[in-house]
């Protein structure tokens, strides 16, 4: 028997005050034991998150934790704070802002926190989870990924566009995947990759899309990722609906192992 079944499970959640990230949020906070940490850069929303979260699903064990990821020091100094097991860790925050705009530390944004915050969130946690496993990685992505130039990562020569940097950051997220799972497989943590839907977001919005798809249902899969049975074991894979899918970056190791490589000199 698993050394953590029929225990109380910790999950963090990034992204946590948007609205997929709040509805992957609600669905495991009203689950039996799950605890569930959210990460976010506004207190007042993450107050508001975690005061709505409670009274929807009855779940007091709910907090949160004020932290940039686009920002590496910030998470290094929220891992290193960290007290207790943690079982699942959802990467989900993104942003995709209209101009070019760069970080405290001169990154590119978009990069910094869609591909960076990911990257970073996953190697500053890994010791927690190790020590927690058997543990879950789930990085939430999308099927609109692509425009990946792995000598321009931040727009530096190419023109800024939100849409081409945003699917950059989808492709990089799906890549990266491969490369963590790759490297946990052997700790007892496994690290999945998926599409959560064409949901109507500030994010979607910024990207000029409205999207037709309820945030409880572009939730779904990052759950079922996180919580699920059927995918106990199962690593380096992307999911849309429910589903596992061919990932037509996943074969690229070259590209993959030098976009890891790259990541690490940030």
């Amino acid at each position: 028997m698993p050394k953590n079944e029929s225990k109380e499970k910790t999950v963090l959640i990034t992204g946590a005050t948007g609205a997929i990230g709040k509805a992957i949020a609600k669905s495991i906070a009203a689950t039996k034991n799950y605890k569930v940490v959210i990460l976010a850069r506004n207190i007042e929303k993450a107050k508001k998150t975690i005061n709505d979260l409670k009274a929807s699903t009855g779940n007091q064990n709910i907090s949160f934790i004020i932290a940039d990821i686009s920002i590496k020091k910030e998470i290094q100094k929220v891992a290193e704070g960290w007290t207790g097991p943690l079982h699942v860790l959802i990467n989900n925050a993104a942003a995709t802002p209209r101009q070019r705009l760069e970080t405290s530390s001169g990154i590119e944004m978009q990069f910094a926190t869609n591909v960076l915050g990911y990257f970073w969130m996953t190697k500053f946690f890994t010791s927690i989870l190790i020590k927690s496993a058997p543990a879950r990685i789930v990085n939430v992505a999308s099927y609109w990924a692509g425009n990946l130039e792995l000598d321009d990562l931040e727009f530096t020569r190419r023109n800024y566009n939100n849409g081409t940097a945003y699917r950059q950051s989808k492709q990089a997220n799906r890549m990266l995947n491969i490369a963590f799972a790759e490297r946990l497989k052997s700790d007892g943590i496994t690290v999945n990759v998926c599409h959560p839907g064409e949901v109507n977001s500030l994010l979607s919005n910024q990207l000029g899309f409205g999207g037709h798809e309820s945030p409880e249902y572009g939730a779904a899969t990052p759950v079922w990722l996180a919580t699920s049975d059927e995918v106990e074991g199962i690593t380096g894979s992307y999911f849309e609906y429910l589903h596992e899918a061919q990932c037509q970056f996943s074969n690229d190791k070259v590209g993959i192992e030098k976009l890891f490589g790259i990541c690490g000199k940030y």
